[in-house]
Order: structure tokens, then C-alpha cells, then sequence
């Protein structure tokens, strides 16, 4: 038996033959266009999975398990995206359409940073764990929670949210409404705006040098820091102290054992980690009362929505 995950995204959609061990053994891509409409993404998806099952030699009956990952707000016990503004989805009933279309009768839908969580706790930097926290660092700030292999969202399934915790009252505006989110302060979005107004500020500043190559993006304070640039050296101070703000409320409300960072951002690696641990460790409630939780790196990238789809 087999499990298939896919991975249900604005711009693209993969889909993985996956084994009871984890090992994705085949994965298809597709353009999702969203403007095309619901049903075409269903079908789709449908596409890929047939596409699995032809160049593997199996047919649906073969899959104990089709796991949807997607964006936006999901009812988990019927498999409903009730709202993904990216893909311009609401109230869409996805199992029951794929059931109709590939004839799998077991198909699970989460939202994708909740089955990117279950990924890295099932296989990746949170294996192990009986509790576990997945942060993604890129265009938001997106999260989930596991218990026991289970992902926690709360009873309405929309827990999990960490993004859109305030943590500077009245603070800058987050597109979700309220101001002073953490996401308008530690998302790539976010470093990306504060990396350009130190570029405006420091027109001397090395910002500049490493703009020239590739725009400016994630990296680009980063690689200035590194390079001794002052100027830069602030603007990652100040998103790490942000991100780190944010990762100790966390910890403090729900003692992970692991807390593991993913996102674009995280392949900063060391620059990122080593001081993002200090101010944690500074500021954490257990910080002298014994086991503190584990921060790393998350360890399968693109591949945690599908993984984590898989075992939904």
C-alpha cells in the first residue's frame, strides 16, 4: 500500500507517491492557475495523481491515503477549503470532488503550514518528538502545532495562526487587520521592506553592492552582515530580535520539546540559529528551571507539505 500527498499551492502543485516509510518514490508538478477556476485546479490535481499511478504501475485501489495540503482556512472533517484567498476558494468541497474524479475514497485536506508541521515531526527535524512546533518563514508567517503525531488546530481547525499574534501593540499593519503581528515583522516580506529602507537610509551601505546581483530579497541583509556592512548588520538584528520575540511566546505558552524554523529565510543557517537561540534563551520562563525547548532548522524543505499530506 501506498499513500500519495500533494501540495496545493498559489503558483504550483506537486503531488509524491510516498511509502510507509516516508520515501517519496515518484512526484509530478503542475501550474495551479487559480483563474481558471476550482474544478480545473481539482482536476488537476486528479491529473497528477493518475499520472502517479500510471508510471508506477498501480491503480487507486493500491493508495490507503490521498492527503491534500492547502492554503487558507480548511474544515477538516469534510475535507471543505472554506477560504484560500490565493487560489480564489470558498466553501469548495475538494475530497468529495476528487473522490469523483480518481475514485479514492480516503482523502484527507489541512492547511499547508499544519501539514508541513506533521511533515517535520513524522520525518524531518522534529522526528522523534510527542511535541512538536513548525515555524516557515517566507511571504507570511505561517505555523503548526503536533501532539503525539497529531496536528492541533484547535476545535473550528484554524488554531495555529502564530503569524498573527501581536507582539507591538498598534504596531505596523498586517494584512490581516490588526496591527503589530508578527508576521508584519519576521515574515521575508518584512525583512525584504526593512533591508530596502536601510538601503534608502545608507546609500554607502554594502545593501547595495549585494542588491546588484540578484534584487534584493531574504538574503540580502544577511550577506551584507557577513560581508561587515553595519547598516545590514542593524536590519538583522532587529529581525532577529522580532523573530525571536515571537518563537519565546511560543515556547512560553506551549513547551515544545522542538521548535523547528523552515522558509527561505531559514537556509541562513548559523547566521540565523546561533543568535536566534541566545535571545531566546535570554528571555524563555524555563531559562533556569531545567529542559528547554530545541530550536533547529527544519529538514525537508518543499518536501514537508507533501510528507506531512501523506500522513494526515
Amino acid at each position: 500500500m501506498y499513500r500519495i500527498g500533494v501540495d496545493l499551492g498559489g503558483t504550483k502543485t506537486a503531488a509524491a507517491l510516498i511509502d510507509r516509510e516516508n520515501r517519496i518514490l515518484c512526484k509530478k508538478t503542475c501550474k495551479t492557475e487559480p483563474a481558471k477556476g476550482n474544478d480545473f485546479i481539482s482536476s488537476s490535481i486528479s491529473g497528477l495523481v493518475i499520472a502517479l499511478l500510471e508510471e508506477n504501475g498501480i491503480s487507486a485501489a493500491d493508495i490507503e491515503l490521498l492527503g491534500i495540503a492547502s492554503p487558507g482556512a480548511i474544515d477538516v472533517e469534510h475535507g471543505i477549503v472554506e477560504r484560500a484567498c490565493n487560489l480564489d476558494m470558498e466553501h469548495y468541497p475538494l475530497a468529495d470532488r476528487l473522490k469523483e474524479l480518481i475514485g479514492i475514497d480516503n482523502i484527507k485536506v489541512e492547511n499547508d503550514a499544519n501539514a508541513a508541521a506533521l511533515g517535520e515531526a513524522v520525518a524531518g527535524a522534529s522526528k522523534g518528538s510527542e511535541c512538536s512546533v513548525m515555524i516557515t518563514l517566507g511571504t507570511g508567517v505561517g505555523g503548526g502545532f503536533v501532539i503525539d503525531g497529531k496536528v492541533f488546530s484547535g476545535f473550528n481547525y484554524t488554531g495555529g495562526e502564530f503569524g498573527h499574534m501581536v507582539i507591538e501593540y498598534n504596531g505596523r499593519q498586517c494584512n490581516c487587520g490588526r496591527k503589530g503581528c508578527w508576521e508584519a515583522y519576521s515574515s521575508a516580506t518584512a525583512l525584504i521592506s526593512d533591508t530596502k529602507k536601510a538601503m534608502e537610509a545608507h546609500p554607502d551601505s554594502l545593501l547595495h553592492k549585494v542588491a546588484e546581483k540578484e534584487g534584493v530579497n531574504g538574503k540580502t541583509a544577511f550577506a551584507a552582515a557577513r560581508m561587515g556592512d553595519k547598516a545590514a548588520q542593524a536590519v538583522v538584528d532587529d529581525y532577529i530580535g522580532h523573530l525571536a520575540c515571537g518563537i519565546v511566546n511560543i515556547i512560553n505558552m506551549l513547551q515544545p520539546s522542538i521548535l523547528c524554523i523552515g522558509g527561505g529565510i531559514s537556509n541562513e543557517g548559523d547566521g540565523l540559529i546561533v543568535p536566534l537561540k541566545k535571545r531566546v534563551e535570554e528571555e524563555i520562563f524555563t531559562q533556569s528551571s531545567g529542559p528547554s525547548t530545541e530550536i533547529r532548522i527544519a529538514k525537508l524543505g518543499n518536501d514537508a507539505g507533501l510528507i506531512g499530506a501523506a500522513n494526515l
